[in-house]
Formats: C-alpha cells, structure tokens, sequence
C-alpha cells in the first residue's frame, strides 16, 4: 500500500491481472508449465436478471475494451448501451460478448471483465427502468455518497447512460461531459442560521445560470418553508422536499397539498423536485405530481448483473459445462418486434418468425488480435441509444 491512500486498484493493476482470482492465476501457472496453448471461445452471458427485470441494459464495454486492448484476442460484443435480455425466443442464453484467444493469455481478466460490466450494467439498468416509469420528468444522480468515492464516476456515468438527465458528482460530470446539478444541502441552510437568509444568500453568490431551487424541509413544515420560499424569493425556480423516512407520512399528500398552497398564491410556475428514498413504486406513485426527482441510493446500490464468462468452443469444437449452450453464437434481432434468436456463428438467422421482418445481428467487432477496431462512443451518444432503445421495452 506504500504508492496508495485508499484501498483501490490502479489502472495498471488491473490491464495487469492483479485483481483476478486467485484460481485463473492458478490455471494460468498449470497452462504455462503444460506449455497449454489452446484457442478457445468464452461467452459472457447471465441466465436472468435481479429483481425480475425482463431486460437489461449492457454498460461498462468502453473499458472493457480498454482491458483487453495490447493482449492477442478477439472480442466481438453488444455495443454499449444495448437493451438485452438474458435468453432468446427459445431460452438460449444470449451472448452478450465472445473472446477468442488462447485461453492462458486471458484467462486472470476474466475476474476484471465482470466486474467492468456486472455492477454498471445493473446502474445502468436500474435507472432506465425509472426513467420508462417517469417518462419526460427531470431525473438527477444522487447516489455517490453511499459509495466509494473511487467508483462515483463510474456510477454517475452508468446512472446517465441509463436514462438520468445529469448526476450531483463533480468529478463525474466533468468525465461525461456535463454540468453537474444539485440544489443546497441542510446543511447550508443550518449553518446559515435560517432558511430565509439561506436561500437568498444561495440566490445573491452563485451565478444566474444556476437553478434557484430552495431546499424546503430543514426546520418546519414542507408547506410553510415552500410559501416563505416562494414569498421570500422573486427568481425562485422550485422546491425541493427531501423529507426524511421518520417524517414522511403520506409523501403523495404532502407534495399534493405544497402544490395546492403555491398555486392558490400564484405561485404555479414553481416547480417540486423530490428526493430521498425514491424507487420504483415510489416513482410510479409520485409520477403526477412531482416535477423532478433525485434519485439516490436504489440506483447507486442496484444489484450486479450476474454475468459469466464460460469456455463454450475449443479449437473450432463445441463445448460447455452443464447449463450452457455450447458453441460460438451471434445473436439476431428484429428491429420491429425487438425479438431476439441465437444462432451458431456458422449460421444465419435471416427473417423473425414473428413478424418477418428481417434480423440483424448484434455482436459487433470490438478487437482484433488487442487492437480496438470499434468506436467508442461517448456517454451522451450511448444514452440517446439506451432513450431509442427504450421505446420498445415495457417496465412490468
């Protein structure tokens, strides 16, 4: 630890092997000292989704690409961003990407390679689904404060590509390449003293461009605090409630009758933003009455997406461990009904049997022999991916 502060890996350490399990390093000795140069093909694949998601959305392929980059394989995977599902038509596990290289090469990244893409893919997935229950509402990233700080960019980005409109990290905007947004915290508002004086302390520093949002919860009543905010600020843009768990009530109600006190004073054109604690039923719940929402822990904390890489092809023969579907495999999609076959690479799926449309596969070269021969778009254009895509899924 004598070149770290925190207990994280460095990218170095990582391109290296250093945070595989310590069984591929094991494999990797046995391979190498048997002089074992077999070429395989390893599929990454899950065979379902947590929380009884019907779909996912695949996230982290930029860095794995980066991982794999400098070591002789091939990687033919989903571009990022791609809404996938875990089985095909008839059940086969979908391939979400294939390596083919000789196995001993590679074999210390595969630890590495799911973790890139397990966690994020499940932010990401997480947050689409609250962006296709809530629409065109304003979503914002909250959740990095119950995380390690070292992986806040790397939860803010997936949050993005997911569906959310920007993220609170600072850090985590700039990489994406966005403003950050946010409102105050309780804090300023204590320290202050009061909240008059706060918010307009807030309303004379910061620049115009800044949203004039008043954190109303801190001392009294939502109700109250929104009206002084509302009476005590000419450029007031929103109110935000972060009402706490143990106060909350009827969460609905409260920002019904908040809604009800600004109108009837002329106040309509405030908008409420809600925050702490939102999931999906609260979401739903909240949808029609709220005009944006932070959303924190429940997309931060989502759970993995139990991917796996398993050997499915040595030397040009099929092979698999029980459970899987031996064989290299594309699979095809039709763009209409979004209906998904996989097929051995030797074949062709060419028309869906749904509807007839014609399939397109969605394993794109990715590398060849280490080198990166894909595109790597940025977060904004996989996103708006992730927005089309999303029009052809539902939310159960």
């Amino acid at each position: 630890m004598a070149d770290h502060i925190f207990y994280t890996a460095s990218d170095a350490e990582i391109k290296a092997g250093k945070t595989t399990d310590i069984y591929f390093r094991r494999t990797k000795e046995i391979l190498e000292e048997r002089n074992v140069d077999t070429e395989v093909v390893a599929e990454v694949s899950c065979g379902g989704l947590p929380r009884n998601w019907q779909w996912g959305v695949l996230c982290g392929v930029g860095e794995a690409a980066k991982l794999f980059e400098g070591y002789g394989v091939d990687v033919d995977a989903m571009p990022e961003g791609s809404i996938f599902k875990p089985r095909d038509k008839n059940g086969v596990r979908v391939p979400v990407m294939n390596i083919k290289g000789i196995y001993r090469e590679f074999c210390e990244l595969e630890t590495p390679l799911l973790g890139l893409i397990c966690q994020a893919s499940g932010v990401s997935t997480s947050s689409a689904r609250i962006r296709k229950i809530l629409g065109g509402k304003q979503i914002l990233s909250f959740g990095i404060r119950r995380m390690h700080p070292s992986i806040s960019p790397v939860l803010d980005r997936a949050a993005y590509i997911g569906g959310f409109d920007s993220v609170s990290g600072v850090l985590s905007a700039e990489r994406i390449g966005i403003k950050p947004a946010g409102t105050m915290p309780h804090a300023l508002i204590i320290t202050l003293g009061d909240q008059v004086k706060a918010w307009k302390t807030f309303d004379d520093v910061l620049p115009e461009e800044i949203p004039r949002i008043a954190l109303c919860d801190t001392y009294f009543d939502e109700k109250t605090e929104s009206i002084m905010a509302a009476e005590s600020m000419k450029n007031l843009e929103g109110v935000r409630l972060d009402t706490p768990g143990s106060r909350k009530g009827n969460f609905k109600e409260i920002i019904q009758e908040v809604r009800w006190e600004l109108d009837i004073r002329g106040h309509r054109d405030v908008k409420i933003f809600v925050s702490g604690g939102l999931n999906e039923d609260s979401a739903r719940e909240l949808k029609d009455c709220a005009d944006g929402f932070g959303v924190g822990t429940y997309v931060s904390n989502a759970p993995t997406i139990d991917f796996a890489m398993n050997i499915v092809e040595i030397d040009k023969k099929p092979v698999a461990k029980r459970g899987v579907f031996g064989g290299e495999k594309q699979i095809y999609r039709c763009p209409e009904c979004f209906e998904d076959a996989c097929a051995l690479v030797d074949d062709t799926v060419l028309e869906c049997d749904g509807c007839g449309e014609e399939m397109t596969p969605l394993l794109k070269p990715l590398i060849r022999n280490g080198k990166i021969v894909s595109d790597l778009p940025d977060a904004k254009e996989i996103r708006n991916k992730v927005l089309k895509e999303l029009e052809k899924v539902e939310v159960i």
